[in-house]
């Protein structure tokens, strides 16, 4: 157990924005970073367990750290954070569309939230067996490679006949504007 405490107070010892900001409380209330991030953890967890809003906060924790760090990598030479969070938004993505038929039955579970957050906090983990990979890899990847050619050819039949009746619908008021304006000519 000595080992993963060791490794927690490296991680939050490292220079970066959690590490200055637990610094400053650290330097302003005399309380180690250790003794800090648990607290924080602990009431974070028991809020998303038992406090109000918790959906908007685990909403938030699911998409305000990604797109913070989607918006660095973007901006990196590195092709793999790029990768890594372009696989996070995939997983978001389908996790949001399933999460929209069953949020009616799933949320009057006791804990959903903590466990919705915890899920989503695995999909981002910064370790190669994050939820992200694991679920990319071995459910979304397969899915997609089996069945994108049928998608393929139905959003293309789709995109055709949209096209099709936004020129429909653009030649019918065209000529319903030349035949209203050779009415009001004829009135005159």
């Amino acid at each position: 157990m000595g080992s993963v405490q060791q490794r927690l107070q490296r991680f939050l010892d490292r220079p970066g924005p959690l590490g200055d900001l637990l610094g400053r409380l650290e330097a302003r209330t005399g309380v180690q970073r250790l003794y800090l991030a648990s607290g924080s953890v602990a009431f974070l967890g028991l809020y998303l367990m038992f406090g109000y809003g918790a959906s908007l906060l685990c909403n938030l924790i699911g998409f305000a750290y990604p797109a913070y760090v989607s918006i660095k990598a973007i901006e990196s030479s590195s092709k793999e954070d790029d990768t890594m969070w372009l696989t996070y938004w995939v997983v978001y993505g389908v996790f949001c569309i399933a999460e929209s038929f069953s949020d009616l039955f799933l949320y009057w579970f006791p804990f959903y939230y903590a466990g919705k957050c915890l899920f989503l906090v695995w999909c981002m983990a910064p370790v190669p067996w994050n939820g992200s990979q694991v679920l990319y890899h071995s459910i979304i990847r397969p899915c997609f490679l089996k069945h994108h050619e049928a998608v393929d050819n139905v959003i293309s039949d789709i995109s055709t006949k949209a096209l099709d009746a936004a020129s429909t619908v653009t030649r019918e008021g065209t000529r319903a504007s030349l035949s209203l304006a050779e009415e009001l000519n004829k009135m005159k």
